[in-house]
């Protein structure tokens, strides 16, 4: 009998049905060690000697194998094909030798792109031993984002108090965010003027042509600057003759795409089906490691942590064959399709993430999968198939016209298309680029024209001129930004997800209808770092990085090399920005972020003096939560305001402290107008009893009554009895904004002005459409994240979910919420066990089995905390309030 080592239970489960009776296939649960959390664990000093920690959890899995493998006649090592897989291994191993459980045991690597019988089979039957190199790039990968986040993070503490952290990697995406901001920022729309003429040809067939040309002049786009320019050549075209110059028709062929990579699938997934990239890397890492599909358990897709573009040989031939059966002959070409990546420092080591078998087509599976599971495998199986199919054929058309009147000439253009053969369009067709504005694209290119021929005369309708003026370029998605990550060779297929998440978890960003918004901390953060540490969020240092891992894991670089060079420069650089003083610090980041520190006033006056004591200059502030704007005069002159906020701030509402807006018509208690470190809010009454309500984002405290601070206060309100249930709807303002509330199920609300309208009515069709949508927040169990396994004491499923309050790991009856900044797809079994243990003891209640049986959590009691002083428990508004 030999043990086979995979991460995930689920993995572990679909490959034991392919083996036979002569094999254990168990798992280690992801990683089973890791660096310690604490300075130290990485020794520059020691030739970089890495201090390696196994947490409780892992080691009683490491004792479960080392027991099967001392008894076992050999050990498989079959963790997934990457460098994160081949660490895995290396990590099992190394603590096997450890326990002394190998001996002289054979021990084999295997890999497989895909899980299913026969890639299972011939893996076990090619074993090779562990990638040294691979392994090394991983040592180098780790080495390198510990010396990063554990030297420079201090640094960041303090000379920037409230920032949290700064990692290799999500620095230099947080500063492609950014940057982009300042782009919208420092933007300047520019007018230009577009004009059509609706014609007609000499059959009475409509059609649209653009103005290319006036007076001699070509024009381009943006030819057209002004209205008296575009109005002369209105007037022109509305009493001239037009007529056709030429008509030029030529056939297009368009090529498909390649099948995806993560990036690109990513990218697919949010334009298509609107999943986030991390929700899109879950979902198809369930198709990866198997689908009960009645008749047998099967991985449908292959590995999708992969640049490559390339299929197998055999997939490509199954490719070729469904597209014969299901599409017809015509749209097989003759010769297989292949493609190379163009992405910076792509290694194509990997296949493309493709349908492991192109026979199983989306609709014969639909009833076996959830309704996410089957968009994502229809999408990849669509582009899959599609990228061996035909060309599309099209014909685009192109009529020269010529307007003539007033002794002037204009020239204009139609276009439009036709799809004479629609190819791989049968199966698939490629999203827009959400990088794109709408307006970069000629629409009349899609457009078919009707039939004309040189010399023709046309027939004039009307002329539209219309203004417009260019926008900014837009800002980052999710998808977009991971493929701008991807194109400067900036991380990694495994890492663009969780870099993206980290950015958000540390409140660095903010996700606002879909695009990435830098938080006011996190353009801190990325100013501070441009200014002195300049070389470590450049692009082409980054990228040139990963390029010396790749080269590591190809053997052409020796790891430890690489971490000398790295460390020599970035140690010394470090150690000059101890001598930085904050003046310093503040200085720069006045400057670099102006527009947002002082963005300009109404009345045109200048942004820097202090509008309250009319003396002072403004500057950015730190204090112990964070940055502020304050005035120099203090503390003769108290104004402060938030960073990020517009005009004067809270100068005028609370320039004599708290504005009394009125009394409680029951209390007759006053009800006040504040702000404090968390911004501006209403109050009703005074001391530890006093009820609080930070002002809705979009209000602005000049703004508030008293009709509007009642309400607020009055907030969650009773919108009616639901009138299936008989239970009470109601309406309120949370973390994730706007929301209607029904028995444990949240429904958000498009505005917080709903809050206050919203009637039984439309709040019974919300959380109905949320119902039927599925998932939620609150008692409404919002469908797992991850499936981690069965709890290793006590049995029953442990599952990672999303809630109204963060991510939490779920046993039983039993939530524990993951710590904030954890990306919750990082955690694996061991750490669940862990919080779910100690969420129990903190409850006072017992770890259940699937039967009923309790066991007491196994964490060591900590000690009891001290006792607060009287009337000294704060909610964040009253602690805003002594600020």
């Amino acid at each position: 009998m030999e043990v086979v080592v995979v991460e995930s239970p689920a993995k572990a489960k679909t490959i034991n049905k392919y083996l036979g009776s002569g094999y254990k296939v168990l798992a280690s649960f992801g990683h089973v060690r890791d660096l310690p959390a604490k300075d130290g664990s990485v020794k520059p000093d020691e030739d970089f000697a890495m201090s390696w920690q196994v947490d409780t959890a892992s080691n009683k899995r490491l004792n479960e194998i080392a027991a099967a493998v001392k008894s076992a006649d050999g050990l498989i090592l079959a963790t997934d094909p990457d460098r994160e897989g081949e660490a895995i291994s290396w990590h099992v191993l190394e603590v096997l030798n450890k326990k002394k459980a190998i001996k002289d045991k054979p021990v084999k690597r295997v890999v497989f792109n895909a899980i299913t019988k026969a890639a299972v089979l011939d893996a076990i039957a090619n074993p090779r031993e562990i990638d040294g190199p691979l392994v090394d790039a991983y040592l180098a990968r780790r080495a390198l984002d510990y010396l990063v986040g554990f030297t420079l993070s201090p640094v960041l503490w303090r000379k920037l108090p409230g920032a949290r952290s700064a990692g290799r990697v999500q620095s230099v995406a947080l500063r492609l965010v950014c940057d982009r901001e300042t782009e919208i920022e420092q933007f300047k729309p520019e007018e230009y003027w577009s004009i059509l003429a609706n014609l007609k040809t000499a059959a009475d067939a409509p059609f649209v042509a653009r103005l290319t040309g006036f007076d001699g002049e070509k024009l381009t786009k943006m030819g057209v600057r002004d209205g008296e320019t575009a109005n002369t050549i209105k007037a022109m075209l509305e009493t001239s003759a037009f007529s056709v110059t030429s008509v030029e028709a030529k056939p297009v062929r368009r090529n498909p795409p390649p099948p995806f990579t993560t990036s690109t699938l990513q990218q697919a997934a949010s334009a298509k089906l609107g999943f986030a990239p991390a929700r899109t890397m879950q979902i198809a890492q369930k198709l990866y490691e198997g689908v009960d599909l009645g008749s047998e358990t099967a991985g449908l897709i292959t590995y999708m942590r992969t640049d490559g573009v390339q299929m197998a040989p055999e997939a490509i031939d199954g490719a070729r064959a469904a597209i014969g059966s299901r599409f017809g002959g015509e749209f097989v070409p003759d010769k297989p399709r292949h493609y190379s990546s163009k992405a910076k420092n792509a290694q194509e080591a990997h296949e493309a993430v493709r349908p492991t078998d192109f026979d199983r087509a989306p609709d014969d599976i639909r009833s076996t999968l959830t309704d996410e599971q089957f968009k994502l495998y229809d999408l990849i199986w669509k582009r899959g198939i599609a990228s061996q199919m035909e060309s599309a054929r099209l014909e685009r058309t192109t009529v020269e016209i010529t307007a003539a009147g007033d002794g002037k000439q204009a020239q204009l253009r139609a276009t439009g298309s036709v799809v004479q053969f629609e190819g791989f369009f049968a199966a698939y067709t490629e999203h827009k680029d959400d990088s794109k504005r709408a307006d970069d694209d000629n629409g009349d290119d899609d457009k078919r024209l009707p039939a004309m021929r040189q010399g023709e005369a046309c027939a004039r309708d009307s002329i539209e001129a219309t203004q417009h003026f260019t926008e900014p370029p837009p800002r980052y998605s999710e998808a977009s930004l991971i493929k701008k990550m991807e194109e400067i060779g900036i991380g990694r297929p495994s890492t663009y997800s969780a870099t993206v998440s980290t950015l958000k978890d540390r409140d660095y960003v903010r996700l606002e209808k879909r695009a990435l918004v830098p938080e006011p901390k996190g353009r801190l953060v990325t100013a501070f770092l441009q200014d002195f540490f300049e070389r470590y969020v450049e692009f082409d240092f980054t990228a040139s990085l990963e390029e010396k891992l790749d080269l590591i894991s190809d053997g052409k670089l020796a790891w430890k090399d690489v971490l000398r060079d790295f460390w020599r420069e970035f140690s010394a650089h470090v150690d000059e920005t101890r001598e930085l003083r904050i003046t310093d610090v503040l200085d720069a980041l006045n400057e670099r972020l102006e527009p947002l520190v002082f963005p300009a006033r109404e009345d045109g006056s200048d942004p820097r003096i202090c509008p309250k004591c009319g003396t002072g200059k403004l500057s950015l502030k730190l204090g112990k939560f964070g940055s502020f704007v304050g005035c120099s005069n203090y503390p003769e002159c108290s104004f402060t305001r938030q960073l990020g906020q517009e005009g004067n701030g809270d100068a005028d509402a609370f320039a004599d402290g708290p504005k009394v807006l009125g009394k409680d018509p029951f209390t007759e208690e006053d009800i006040t107008l504040r702000t404090g470190r968390f911004g501006p809010y209403v109050q009703r009454g005074e001391g530890k009893e006093a009820k609080r309500s930070s002002l809705p984002k979009g209000w602005k405290p000049e703004e508030i009554d008293h009709e509007k601070a009642l309400a607020l206060l009055a907030l969650p309100r009773d919108v009616g009895a639901h009138p299936e249930t008989g239970k009470m709807i109601s309406a309120g303002i949370g973390r994730y904004g706007p929301f209607v509330l029904h028995d444990g199920t949240y429904a958000n609300l498009e505005s917080v002005e709903d809050v206050f309208t919203i009637g039984l009515n439309h709040a019974v069709t919300v959380i109905a459409e949320k119902a039927a949508k599925g998932g939620g927040r609150g008692r409404s169990a919002p469908a797992a994240l991850n499936e981690l396994g069965e709890h290793p004491e006590v049995g029953g499923p442990i599952t990672v979910h999303d809630g109204r309050y963060g991510p939490y790991v779920k046993h039983g009856k039993i939530n524990a919420t993951i710590p904030k900044g954890t990306d919750p797809m990082s955690v694996d079994l061991a750490k669940a066990v862990e919080l779910i243990a100690a969420r129990a003891e903190k409850a006072g209640k017992k770890v259940a089995g699937p039967s009923g049986a309790k066991k007491k959590a196994t964490t060591k009691k900590k000690p009891a905390p001290k006792k607060k002083p009287a009337g000294k428990s704060k909610t964040a508004a009253s602690a805003a309030a002594d600020e």
